[in-house]
């Protein structure tokens, strides 16, 4: 599958914010992030790396999901990014 090289890629998109950070950036926004309940807790784990993780945790192997990619350049098009 080619990348549209319209569309800013991830590494692009990375550090986008003024400080140097991209605050979408963490787990629970990456397609790889899947949470479910079990025994009654909720058990956060990342597909790719099949680590339990956190909603809040940055790894450096993120990839957006397309609605908050779709976010993050309609922010930086307005620039609020």
């Amino acid at each position: 599958m080619e990348r549209n090289k319209d569309v800013p890629g991830e590494k692009d998109l990375i550090g986008m914010a003024a400080n140097g950070k991209n605050p979408y950036h963490v787990c629970a926004s990456c397609i790889h992030f899947e949470a479910s309940k079990v025994n009654g807790h909720m058990k956060y784990q990342c597909k790719r790396l099949g680590y339990e993780t956190k909603p809040d945790y940055v790894f450096n192997c993120w990839t957006p999901k397309k609605q908050v990619e779709d976010l993050m350049i309609k922010r930086s098009e307005e620039g609020e990014l």
